[in-house]
């Protein structure tokens, strides 16, 4: 994900990539793809990723996409999306 990317329209690509990958039989298991998922966004993210990481035993895919959603609404309603962080 490139700063300034829409983090909706990053997960949105990151799940097409995901069923992609399933259509073609590779598995990928779930704390996996939380991972990956948490590892594709840009260095902006750094704090949120770790708290994430180090904040639970067990990561899941759709745990880590909600947290992401509600910090991303969150943004957006008080005028600071990840573009003005910077």
């Amino acid at each position: 994900m490139n700063e300034g990317e829409h983090l909706r329209d990053h997960i949105s690509q990151f799940i097409t990539f995901l069923n992609d990958l399933k259509n073609v039989e590779v598995q990928i298991d779930d704390e996996d793809q939380a991972m990956l998922l948490l590892y594709s966004l840009p260095l902006s993210y750094k704090s949120f990723r770790e708290t994430l990481i180090y904040g639970k035993d067990n990561l899941l895919f759709e745990d880590v996409k909600g947290h992401l959603l509600s910090k991303d609404k969150l943004d957006n309603e008080f005028g600071s999306d990840s573009k003005s962080d910077k």
